[in-house]
């Protein structure tokens, strides 16, 4: 009788869990559903990502973030991140082989910490899929079509994974950029990559790498720029244009400019670093019109500030953001610029407002 009842009461367990089990497969499955219809194609190419991605630039890195230091309480903030970016259905992550690399004096590569950590989730959760997008250095020593091959089998090494999903050329290279054209097609059609793009390419650079790739049957599928309400250089230099012409998608580096849209950093108390230099007392003085236009834009939605400037860009249509998550707080505000849209009224009168500010400095390599 007693061995009846321990029988029972294991059946009753095991169809409870099983009961929990096709529930929790239920709504997992609603998630990817709702994710799914909230992704968007990465120009011609067939892979789709979310319309939000993370940047993963400062994890690891000692040069330009985490005030030159790096410990194990920021490695389990970035971790942190990841885990909640994937939670609210943000699947996309973009690093590079410099990101906290030696050769940027890093204290550990952003590629391994990535990989770390999508490796470590899928242990949980072994159905968790990600879309990886890094970058190859075109560092001047560099030549040909086998040092992007050789740099991108480097950089599956480190993440730890057979192909990935984007691979891009960071900046124009100093010789040329035929060779590195040819290694991205290469790539392609050795499978080690699903879609190829570029980074900080002018438009003059861009239409030759859409034009050299479509000679191979390979669309060029993003270029990588710095864009944000306060930098709209692509929009007048005519990347954007481009872009949405040849049915490139922008994704934007830096949307929240560094943070210093977000409403944190005023003329008392401005950013440290390197940052220090481009966000001064100064121009954050002649910022804070702007900021109070979109607080209030923002009280209007139920939104903060960073979700405000992260949909103007996600309105612009054909526009990936990617702002850097450096712990779980700042992803979770990021997944609020998610599932709801700026009229094309608040959008025109934000981007008024910001014609009226002296841009910040940009970045050489689009000089290049």
């Amino acid at each position: 009788m007693a061995a009846m009842s321990v029988s029972s009461a294991c059946f009753s367990v095991f169809s409870y869990k099983k009961k929990v089990n096709r529930k929790i497969r239920a709504v997992a499955s609603q998630n990817a559903l709702e994710t799914e219809h909230d992704k968007v194609k990465l120009g011609g190419s067939d892979l789709k990502v979310t319309k939000l991605g993370i940047g993963a630039w400062s994890w690891g890195d000692t040069s330009y973030w985490n005030n030159f230091e790096w410990d194990d309480r920021k490695m389990k903030a970035a971790k942190a991140a990841f885990d909640v970016s994937v939670d609210r259905g943000i699947t996309f992550f973009d690093t590079a082989e410099v990101y906290g690399s030696r050769l940027a004096l890093g204290a550990i590569s952003s590629e391994t910490l990535l990989g770390r950590f999508i490796n470590e989730r899928k242990e949980k959760d072994p159905d968790t899929e990600v879309a990886i997008a890094t970058k190859f250095a075109a560092l001047p020593w560099r030549f040909g079509r086998q040092s992007v091959l050789n740099a991108l089998k480097d950089s599956l090494s480190r993440l730890g994974v057979s192909t990935v999903e984007l691979y891009q050329l960071h900046w124009p290279g100093v010789w040329g950029n035929e060779g590195y054209l040819d290694g991205l097609g290469d790539a392609v059609e050795q499978g080690l990559v699903k879609a190829v793009g570029v980074s900080n390419y002018s438009e003059k650079r861009l239409r030759e790498a859409y034009e050299k790739l479509k000679k191979r049957g390979i669309p060029l599928a993003s270029n990588q720029v710095n864009y944000s309400l306060i930098y709209r250089l692509p929009e007048q230099n005519g990347v954007k244009a481009t872009c949405d012409e040849l049915g490139i998608t922008l994704i934007a580096y830096s949307p929240i400019a560094q943070g210093a849209l977000t409403g944190k950093y005023t003329p008392e108390n401005p950013p440290t670093g390197p940052r220090a230099r481009i966000y001064t007392p100064e121009f954050l003085t002649k910022l804070q019109p702007l900021l109070n236009r979109i607080k209030d834009v923002g009280e209007k939605y139920g939104k903060t500030p960073t979700q405000v400037v992260l949909n103007w860009l996600i309105a612009q249509e054909n526009v990936v953001p990617i702002p850097g998550a450096k712990n779980a707080e700042q992803a979770e505000e990021f997944a609020g610029a998610l599932g709801w849209i700026l009229s094309k009224d608040e959008v025109d009168e934000l981007r008024s407002l910001a014609s009226e500010i002296s841009p910040v400095i940009g970045f050489p390599v689009e000089n290049l």
